[in-house]
């Protein structure tokens, strides 16, 4: 490997990659550098689930429906399977039903459909159809799965590209002429840093400007369904509709919170709403929940964990509810921003993703950041 780039970047997680694969468009020689031997944080701890529907309205609704697009053209590229497109938001309550009829009838819900109980029982006889009230079916999403993903974007990049990596190897300093890594010096006319939970290693006054603190979610895997047991898409809940920032400013969702609060105080008090997407072995993963620290605690609690497969167990038909594997996974969060670029100079650029959106966004924010650096694509 040359020791001399255009264009370093510090992390090999999803926005590591995003940038790396923007700015290989543009020409530029690229060099990836990451402290650990593989993808390995919060980017393959995910559903793998490129939500669209429910973003937050303006920059990252738009964000998603770009990375949505470029996730489409690079995944058979790269030889990432997608596994099922689409999602599937149940309403159990009739609260819940004047959330769905009112973000359909917004520019962001326009080419979602609402479902009656009926039809979307047809479209999804796994659903608990005694709880189902209504559905909307949106088309935009698509679910990969992330562990697979990951790397094979990675030797996509590098194969076909001529992206650079080194893992195993950490930075430790920053400069406008590159980086000085545990391996010796790297010189780029760019860099780009992608921290991830990492506030303190590097930059962390500019970090600590964004008052971030960290985010752990505890999610799982259930058994593999029988044969005829099959997902349409991504399947959300009631809970979804009060978490997600598309949806909580609707009038609507103010009537929905309030009886959640009366319904189900625990799994709000737990930052628990439902994802269910299912694996090309018939597997389920399942999730999630949110709290919040300076330094989240290792743990998964049995408790929580309950709480999850329970809100499955009202929206879904399980056949075999067999928890196979658990994980938790640690993401940054701002309450007042979904993602940022900061420029401490005119040559560095650091790009995080301050919310659960980095699969759903991070190929737009990469060709963002590399536009900061090099000016809008001709």
């Amino acid at each position: 490997m040359a020791n001399s780039y255009d264009l370093a970047i510090v992390g090999g997680g999803i926005c590591g990659l995003a940038t790396a694969l923007a700015a290989s468009k543009r020409g530029k020689r690229v060099i990836v550098i990451d402290r650990d031997a593989q993808s390995n944080g919060a980017s393959v701890r995910n559903f793998g689930f490129v939500t669209v529907t429910g973003q937050k309205a303006g920059e990252t609704w738009g964000r998603a429906r770009r990375s949505a697009e470029v996730w489409r053209d690079i995944a058979p590229k790269a030889g990432i399977p997608v596994l099922h497109e689409g999602l599937l938001v149940t309403a159990q309550r009739s609260e819940a039903v004047a959330v769905l009829e009112e973000f359909t009838a917004t520019e962001m819900g326009r080419e979602c459909r609402l479902l009656t109980a009926q039809e979307a029982a047809a479209k999804a006889p796994v659903l608990a159809a005694d709880r189902l009230a209504a559905a909307m079916w949106s088309p935009h999403e698509a679910r990969v799965e992330p562990r697979q993903a990951l790397p094979r974007i990675a030797q996509y990049l590098q194969a076909e590209c001529g992206v650079d990596f080194r893992w195993s190897t950490a930075v430790i300093g920053v400069s406008d002429g590159g980086v000085e890594t545990t391996a010796g010096t790297v010189e780029a006319e760019g860099v780009v840093v992608c921290p991830g939970p990492d506030l303190a290693t590097l930059f962390p006054e500019r970090l600590a400007a964004y008052d971030l603190r960290l985010c752990k979610l505890q999610m799982l895997r259930v058994a593999p369904q029988p044969p005829e047991w099959k997902l349409p898409g991504a399947v959300m809940s009631d809970l979804s509709l009060v978490r997600y920032e598309g949806y909580t400013g609707l009038a609507a969702s103010k009537a929905l919170r309030a009886r959640l609060d009366r319904e189900q105080p625990q799994w709000l008090a737990h930052g628990i709403h439902l994802i269910v997407v299912q694996g090309a072995d018939g597997s389920l993963v399942v999730g999630d929940s949110h709290h919040y620290a300076a330094t989240p605690d290792p743990f998964a609690p049995a408790a929580v964990e309950d709480l999850i497969l329970e809100e499955a167990g009202r929206v879904l038909a399980l056949k075999n509810s067999k928890v196979i594997e658990r994980w938790t996974g640690v993401y940054p969060s701002a309450a007042d921003r979904t993602a940022f670029i900061d420029s401490p100079s005119e040559g560095v650029r650091i790009l995080v993703v301050s919310s659960g959106t980095g699969m759903s966004t991070a190929f737009a924010l990469g060709e963002e950041t590399v536009a900061s650096l090099y000016g809008a694509a001709s």
